[in-house]
Order: structure tokens, then sequence, then C-alpha cells
């Protein structure tokens, strides 16, 4: 074997600045899940192949990593949470109250083509609400979904909810005479109605016994509106009705949904859904093989789109770019002038980092000048130089460029002081 070992196809390498930016998106996410009262939860990330199967059938394993353990146990790597939380949520849903409001943070993996938005594994947010049947829940979700690109720095000019039914096409096919039998294979037709042509489309919907024109003449009409009255009020009275637009084209691929389905897109249509999500109100009962189940509702949101999106779009990147400005910035750089005064240093050093101060200093024994040469590069606010003349130090403000000799007892009040004031400008000019 020989030659340079690269990372798989569809596996990401952080490098610091990336989990910079990942953390960025996470903190995001779990203040917003803080606000609305959601509690954190997680599950392994290896399962049983057969909690997938039972979703959605033998096929999803053509998409998962899976292999037999050593226990000769089928295994899967989680290609998403759900039915995940739906079999923790099963076990002891005695020990919590209903509505349970869990959201979690974790890394996934699919084995399918790497694409724009899409790698072999990532992260998301999942946000759930288990045991509340009322559409109170969906528009909370919804509502939280928006809070969440509001959070980002989106604007109602940069994406917009797309809200759909799936009970409203129950309702279509049952004044068209189709059969329910074919409903999973319907919803698959709409969901791929914007990707195909309408004639490929037309030519599927008339082997079911309807056709385009009527699928379209539904879209257009107001015959869906009762299913979204609840809902759109709700909102309404958040006042967040502005981003959402009611779209029937919307039905989610996923075969568990059961009636209200949502996707957020940026209003470009650069790329993919930025999240979704839906009512799953069989799901728990699907997994537990227990015919009395648990309403529920939940939408996800990956880390790759949402990244994408933030760099693209001008309000949210510059938040992203002063955050990261912040981030990158060093309290303290620790000057250490004498070698004589290193242990002393250290223990300055060691003071500060206790007092909650992002601290820095040369390991090794090198110039003044080249110590500030390291502030400089690591965009430090304060340099503390400590020197001969211990215990008297100096503490210069590296944006005013002010220097004051004080006693080493006083230096966390001076440093906090400093820190507590905006610069006016670069730090180096």
């Amino acid at each position: 074997m020989g030659g340079k070992i690269q990372s798989l196809p569809g596996f990401r390498d952080f490098y610091p600045e990336d989990c910079a930016v990942r953390n960025y998106v996470f903190d995001h996410w779990r203040s917003v899940a803080h606000r609305y009262n959601f509690h954190e939860y997680e599950g392994p990330i290896l399962e049983n192949s057969e909690l997938y199967q039972k979703k959605s059938g033998e096929e999803i394993l053509q998409q998962l990593f899976h292999f037999e353990d050593r226990g000769d146990r089928s295994v899967a790597m989680r290609p998403e949470l759900t039915p995940t939380l739906a079999r923790m949520a099963v076990a002891r849903q005695r020990d919590y109250r209903k509505p349970m409001r869990w959201f979690g943070i974790g890394q996934f993996f699919r084995y399918e083509k790497p694409q724009k938005g899409r790698g072999r594994e990532f992260y998301q947010l999942n946000v759930d609400i288990l045991g509340e049947s009322s559409e109170s829940a969906d528009a909370e979700l919804i509502a939280f979904a928006i809070d969440l690109m509001l959070d980002f720095g989106f604007g109602v000019e940069d994406f917009v909810i797309r809200l759909s039914n799936r009970d409203a096409w129950i309702d279509f096919m049952q004044a068209e005479s189709m059969t329910a039998d074919n409903l999973q294979e319907f919803l698959q037709i709409i969901d791929k109605m914007e990707r195909e042509s309408p004639e490929t489309t037309d030519k599927k919907l008339i082997a079911l016994g309807s056709s385009r024109q009527a699928v379209d003449n539904f879209i257009s009409s107001s015959a869906a509106d009762k299913h979204f009255s609840s809902i759109i009020q709700n909102l309404k009275a958040r006042n967040l009705a502005d981003h959402v637009t009611i779209d029937l084209g919307v039905v989610r691929g996923l075969a568990y949904y059961t009636g209200t389905v949502f996707e957020v897109f940026d209003r470009g249509k650069a790329m993919r859904a930025v999240a979704g999500g839906g009512r799953y109100d069989n799901l728990c009962g699907l997994i537990s093989n227990d015919a009395s189940s648990m309403p529920a509702c939940g939408f996800a949101m990956g880390d790759v789109v949402i990244t994408d999106l933030i760099r693209e779009t001008k309000n949210a990147n510059s938040r992203l770019l002063n955050h990261l400005g912040g981030v990158n910035t060093t309290d303290v750089q620790v000057i250490i002038a004498d070698e004589t005064v290193r242990s002393e240093a250290l223990y300055t050093i060691q003071q500060l980092r206790g007092a909650g101060f992002r601290v820095n200093y040369s390991m090794t024994d090198n110039k003044v000048g080249k110590q500030f040469s390291q502030a400089e590069h690591a965009k430090a606010r304060v340099a503390v130089i400590i020197g001969s003349e211990y215990p008297k130090v100096g503490v210069k403000d590296l944006a005013e460029r002010k220097e004051e000799k004080i006693d080493s007892g006083e230096i966390i009040n001076l440093v906090r002081a400093i820190l507590d004031k905006t610069p006016e400008g670069p730090l180096y000019a």
C-alpha cells in the first residue's frame, strides 16, 4: 500500500475554523430550543437494523452503513434520529409528562451519492413534540423553525415555510375515486412533480385514476384550506404568518408522515430544503408493535445546507463572521520579559484562566518583540508584561496602546475593565 491517505468520499475533516462554524450553528440550535423549553436527549449512533426496516422496509438497507457485528446482529449507523426517539419514548413514556418536548443534536450517516447539500455523514437538529395531538403542536414547531431562521439572521425575503397536509391529498383521492392502497405511490408522484416533466407526471397519475390537470386544479383551489386555518391563525397571533405559504406540492418523501408537513426553503431556490418535518402519529406504535400509538410531530435541520445558506446570505454571513472574529480573539497575551520570573508568570497565567479569560503565552524563551508578534497573531486584547520588577507588572491595552504599571494582585480587575470596553478600531493598524 502506498500513496496519500485521504478522507472517505462524503465525509468531512473539521479543522479549527470549520469547528468554529459548526459550533456556531449548534449554539443557535440549542439557544432557540432552550427558549422554546425543549429538553435535550441523545441516542446511540449504532442501532439494530430492524429499527429502520420497521419504518421503511427492506429497501432502506441500501441507504445505510450496515453490517453484522461480532454477536451476529444486523446493525446500522443511524441515518436519522426519529426512529430512535420513538423507541426511547415508547420505552419510558410513563416516566415523562405529556407533551414531551425533546430535541437532539447528533451525527448521522447515509450511504448515498455525495452532492451539494448532502454528504454521507452530517450533523442534524431534531425537534419533536410527543403526546400532543392538537395542531397547536404543529404550529409550535413551525414557529420554532421560523425563529431559528430569524436567529441566524435570515429575513422574510430570504426564506419561506412551505406548508402542506397529507390529509388534504386523502380528500383528493376520495374525490377522484382513487383506491387508498395507492396512497404512498400517489404521494411519491406529488413529491416528484417539481423535478419531473408534466407529461411524465400525467402518465403516472392516469395509471392511478387521476391526471396532472386534476392535481393542478386542486392545488390552485381553496378546497384544502380547512386543513390549515388553525395553524395559520396560531402563527398570525405570533406575527409569524408572513413567513408561511400553503403549498400542497410539499408532501415529504418519508412514508410515516400522517398529517401536517412542512419544509423550509430559501426563496431563491438555490438549494434543497433547509429543514422539514411534520406529524407522524403512527410511528411510535409501529416501532413498539402497539396498536395504541402516541401522537407526535417534529422537524429536522441538517448542518450542511444551513451552513451553505448562511455563507450565501449577506446578513446571516455577516453575523457569522462577526461571531468568528470574537471566537478567534485571545483575551490576554502574557509577555515573559525575564526568564527568571517564568514561574511567577505561569502562576499569573493560571490565575487569569481561572478567572475565565482566554490566555496565550510563549512556552519557550523568546524575545519580547517576538512575543508581541504572537499577541498580534492571536488578536489579543490585553498584554500582561511580567519581568524582573515582579510583583510590579505592566498591563497594556493593545487597542488603545496604553500601559499601566500595577501590583500583580490587581491584574484580574484591570484586565476585566479593559475587556469590558469596546475597542473603537482595529487592534493592529
